[in-house]
C-alpha cells in the first residue's frame, strides 16, 4: 500500500484517474455549451486566410466583432498549434480543439502534484492531487468538448506555484541566495497567463496574497530567510506584470485594458496610463505591490524586537484590523477592487451569480465538508511555512466562489487542497491514539473510501453532461449557410449566436451576452422596421425558444426604456398518452384533446376545467386551425404532433413576435425552413443589400431596389475608421465599391430618404 504513494506510481495514477474523467465527454458529437462554437469558428477561419486577423465579419451583428476585445490571441493560437501537430497522426481540427482543454486541466494536476511533493509529502501530494483530479468542479471546465480560457490560468498559476516550491524547497546553506532565482518562473507564467485569457488576473492575486501569507508565516515561525523568499515573490508579480503588459501588445489586453472599463477604473483610482496599459496591472503595481513590500518590510523590523511567538501573533492581528481601516480610508476606491470593480455588482447569466449550496455540492461534493480539516494543520506548533502560503490561494478562491459560480472552477485548486491536506491530518492526528493493524488498516481504507465516493459524483456528473447543440439546429443552420448570402445577417436568441456564426458562418444580431433589444423584438416592443434598420435578413425561432420564454421576458425587463407591464403566461406540455385521446401534462397542468371534425379540448389546473379559444396543430408540414367544440377563456393552444409537445398561452404570449412567427408568420415574413416544429427560418423581406465579392471587387445588388443612398464605412483591421461617406444609388440595381474607398473591413447602410432599411459588413478580400 505505501508503495502507491511512491511517485513514480503516484503520478500515472493520478493522470490516468484524469484523463479518464476529462474524456467522457468526447463521446459526444457535439461540443458542451455555446462559447466553444464561436473560438472554433474563428479559428477555422483565420487559418483559412492565413493570418490572426481582428475584424471578424461574421460575428457581431451589422457591425462585426473585434477579436482584440475578447480574449487574447493564445486562447484562439493554442488549439491551431496543437492540432498542426496531431495532425500528422490523422487528428482533425475539430478534435484537436476538443482534447486541448484534457491537456492542460491534466498539466494543471501534474504540477499541482510536484509542487505539493516539494512542500509537503508523497501522501499528502498524492491525496491533494487526487482530489483535484476528481472535482468535478475542476473537471467541469479542463475536460472535452468545452473550452475555457480559465483552464490555461489555473494551469500558469500550477506552474508558478511549482517554482515557488523549489525555490522553498532548496534548505541546504549553498542555495540561502541561489534558490531566488527560482522565482523568475512564477514571474513568467504570471506574464504568459495574460497572452491566453482576457480575465487572467487572479494569478498575480493569488501569487501576491501567497507572498503576504509567507511572510505572515516566516513572521510567526522565526524563519527570517523566508521573508526574502515573500519579498522576491512579491517582486517577482511586477515582473510578470511588465511581461503581460509587454505581451498584450502582440497578442491583447486583458478584461480591464486601457479602453472603456480599464478607463473608468484607471478615472476613478486616480491613475494614468502610460507605459502600462491594463487598468489592473497598473493598480497592482502601482497600489498593490508596495502596500505588500511595506508590509513585508515592517516585518523584517518586528522581528528583531518582538521574539515571542504568541505576541507576534496579537501583533499581526492588530497590524491586519488597523491596516484594512486605513487602507480603505486612504484607498477609498480600492473596494471596488473585492467586486472586480463593479463587474460583480451585476448578475445577469447563471454563471455570474453567487454560488448556492447546490453549486457547492455539485462541483465539490464530499470534499465540501473535508476542506475545513485543512485548519487543523494551526494546531499551535504543528504550523508549516507551506501552510501560510497556500492561505494565499485559500482565502481569495473562497471569496471568489462565493461572489460567482464562474469561480467554482478556479477555486476547486484551494477546495481539493484543504480536503486532501485535512483528511491525512485527520488521519495522523488519529493514529497514534488508536492501537492495532485493523484499525490502522480501516484509518487507511477511509483516506481511499473518501477520495472514491467523490470519483463516483464526479463520474455521474460528467457522464449525464450533454450538447444543446443537436443535429436539428446542425440542419438548419447548415441549410441557412448554403441558402443565404455571405452579408446576410441573422437574429436568433443570443444562446444560439454562437452556433449561427459556427455552423451557418452568417452573423447573427445578438450572442455572447443577454439582448434586450432582442428579446423585446420577439415579445412584439419592436417590430420589423426594427429588424431592418439592423440589417435582418432572417429570423430564426424555436421550440427551445419557447422552453426559455421565462429568460426572455427576464431579458426585456432588463432595458431601462421599456416597462413591461402584461402578464405574459406560457407553459410547453409534453405528449404523455396518445390513449383515446391525446394527453400533455406538465406539473399541474393537464391538456387532453380529442381529435374529429370539431376537436374537443380541455385544460385542467387544480380541479379547475376551461377550454382554449383557438386551436392550431401542426403536422406533417402543415399547420391547421381545427374547429373547437367549446371555448370558454381568452387562451390559445398549439399542438405539434411531429415532436409530441404543446404550448398552452394566454393571450399577452399568444400575440408575441414569436408566438406568431413560429404559428402562422404573416408578411413582411416568409417562412423559408422548417423542420416541422423544432427550427424555423423565417426571411424578412425588405429593400435588400446582396453583396458580390470576387478577386477584390466589390458590387452591391439591390433586391427590391427602392433605396436612395448607400452609406459607406471603411475600417482598417484594427478597427481604425479611415472612410465614410454617402453615395447616391437611387434607381441603382447595383454598385461597385468606389476605388476611393480605403480600409479592408466595409460597414454599409441601405437607406430610403432617413430610413434604414438594410445594414451588413463584409471583408474586402
Amino acid at each position: 500500500m505505501k508503495d502507491i504513494f511512491k511517485p513514480k506510481l503516484a503520478l500515472p495514477i493520478l493522470t490516468v484517474i484524469a484523463l479518464i474523467l476529462r474524456l467522457i465527454p468526447l463521446r459526444h458529437k457535439y461540443m458542451l455549451g455555446y462559447d466553444p462554437y464561436f473560438h472554433l469558428a474563428y479559428i477555422e477561419e483565420a487559418l483559412k486566410t492565413g493570418e490572426w486577423f481582428n475584424f471578424f465579419t461574421i460575428a457581431g451583428g451589422p457591425w462585426g466583432f473585434q477579436i482584440s476585445t475578447f480574449h487574447p490571441l493564445g486562447l484562439w493560437m493554442t488549439p491551431a498549434y496543437l492540432y498542426k501537430i496531431l495532425s500528422v497522426f490523422g487528428v482533425s481540427l475539430y478534435n484537436a480543439f476538443r482534447v486541448t482543454p484534457v491537456i492542460f486541466g491534466v498539466l494543471t494536476i501534474v504540477f499541482f502534484y510536484l509542487t505539493l511533493l516539494k512542500l509537503y509529502d508523497e501522501k499528502k501530494a498524492f491525496f491533494a492531487s487526487l482530489f483535484l483530479a476528481i472535482s468535478f468542479g475542476h473537471v467541469f471546465r479542463s475536460m472535452a468538448n468545452y473550452y475555457r480560457g480559465d483552464n490555461y490560468m489555473l494551469f500558469w498559476y500550477s506552474v508558478a506555484l511549482f517554482g515557488v516550491s523549489l525555490a522553498l524547497s532548496k534548505t541546504r546553506r549553498a542555495w540561502r541566495y541561489k534558490r531566488l532565482v527560482f522565482y523568475l518562473i512564477p514571474a513568467f507564467a504570471s506574464g504568459l497567463a495574460s497572452v491566453f485569457w482576457q480575465a487572467y488576473y487572479p494569478i498575480f492575486v493569488f501569487l501576491l496574497t501567497n507572498a503576504v501569507f509567507l511572510a505572515v508565516g516566516a513572521f510567526i515561525l522565526d524563519k527570517k530567510k523566508n521573508l526574502f523568499d515573500a519579498l522576491a515573490l512579491t517582486i517577482s508579480t511586477v515582473l510578470g506584470a511588465l511581461i503581460a503588459n509587454t505581451l498584450g501588445e502582440k497578442f491583447g489586453y486583458g478584461m480591464l485594458g486601457y479602453n472603456q472599463m480599464g478607463k473608468r477604473v484607471a478615472e476613478k483610482l486616480l491613475l494614468e496610463f502610460g507605459t502600462i496599459k491594463d487598468a489592473y496591472l497598473l493598480v497592482h503595481v502601482k497600489y498593490l505591490v508596495p502596500l505588500s513590500v511595506a508590509f513585508i518590510v515592517l516585518l523584517f523590523i518586528l522581528e528583531r524586537f518582538v521574539k515571542d511567538r504568541k505576541t507576534r501573533v496579537g501583533v499581526l492581528i492588530g497590524l491586519a484590523f488597523l491596516g484594512t481601516l486605513l487602507l480603505f480610508r486612504r484607498f477609498e476606491a480600492l473596494k471596488d477592487l473585492s467586486t472586480g470593480f463593479g463587474i460583480f455588482k451585476e448578475v445577469p447569466i447563471q454563471e455570474t451569480r453567487p454560488s448556492s449550496f447546490s453549486d457547492l455540492w455539485n462541483s465539490f461534493s464530499i470534499s465540501l465538508f473535508l476542506a475545513p480539516l485543512f485548519f487543523l494543520r494551526f494546531v499551535p506548533k504543528r504550523a508549516k511555512l507551506p501552510d501560510f502560503l497556500f492561505l494565499g490561494l485559500i482565502f481569495p478562491s473562497l471569496y471568489m466562489i462565493k461572489t460567482w459560480t464562474r469561480f467554482l472552477f478556479i477555486g476547486s485548486m484551494a477546495v481539493a487542497l484543504m480536503a486532501g491536506l485535512g483528511v491525512v491530518e485527520l488521519y495522523e492526528t488519529l493514529r497514534p491514539r488508536v492501537d492495532g493493524r485493523k484499525a490502522s488498516a480501516l484509518g487507511v481504507g477511509l483516506l481511499f473510501l473518501l477520495p472514491t465516493v467523490n470519483t463516483g459524483f464526479s463520474l455521474k456528473e460528467t457522464y449525464s453532461l450533454r450538447p444543446y447543440m443537436n443535429e436539428h439546429w446542425e440542419n438548419a443552420l447548415t441549410w441557412l449557410r448554403e441558402n443565404s448570402n455571405q452579408n446576410d445577417i441573422v437574429l436568433a436568441w443570443w444562446d444560439y449566436g454562437h452556433w449561427v456564426t459556427y455552423y451557418g458562418r452568417r452573423s447573427p444580431v445578438a450572442q455572447g451576452g443577454a439582448n434586450p433589444s432582442v428579446a423585446l423584438y420577439y415579445l412584439g416592443k419592436r417590430d420589423e422596421n426594427w429588424a431592418m434598420s439592423l440589417g435582418v435578413d432572417y429570423v430564426v425561432v424555436s421550440y427551445y425558444d419557447f422552453i426559455k420564454f421565462g429568460a426572455i421576458v427576464e431579458t426585456a425587463k432588463m432595458h431601462s426604456k421599456y416597462n413591461i407591464t402584461e402578464n405574459y403566461g406560457l407553459i410547453v406540455l409534453p405528449l404523455t398518452s396518445k390513449v383515446g385521446a391525446l394527453v400533455f401534462q406538465r406539473g399541474d397542468y393537464r391538456i387532453i384533446a380529442k381529435p374529429g371534425e370539431i376537436w374537443n379540448v380541455v385544460v385542467g389546473l387544480n380541479g379547475q376545467v376551461i377550454a382554449p379559444k383557438e386551436l392550431y396543430v401542426e403536422y406533417q408540414g402543415k399547420v391547421i386551425k381545427p374547429e373547437l367544440s367549446a371555448s370558454n377563456t381568452n387562451t390559445y393552444l398549439y399542438i405539434n404532433l411531429n415532436y409530441g409537445y404543446a404550448i398552452f398561452m394566454n393571450e399577452e404570449a399568444f400575440t408575441t413576435t414569436l408566438a406568431k412567427l413560429f404559428i402562422k408568420p404573416e408578411e413582411p415574413y416568409e417562412l423559408v425552413y422548417s423542420d416541422g416544429g423544432l427550427i424555423k427560418i423565417l426571411k424578412l423581406k425588405h429593400p435588400n443589400v446582396r453583396v458580390e465579392n470576387t478577386n477584390g471587387k466589390v458590387i452591391f445588388h439591390f433586391e427590391n431596389a427602392t433605396g436612395t443612398g448607400l452609406g459607406i464605412w471603411g475600417y482598417l483591421d484594427n478597427g481604425t475608421k479611415v472612410f465614410e461617406k454617402w453615395y447616391d444609388v437611387k434607381g441603382m440595381e447595383e454598385f461597385e465599391l468606389p476605388k476611393e474607398v480605403n480600409g479592408t473591413v466595409i460597414r454599409y447602410a441601405y437607406a430610403v430618404g432617413k430610413k434604414i432599411v438594410d445594414r451588413g459588413i463584409v471583408r474586402r478580400k
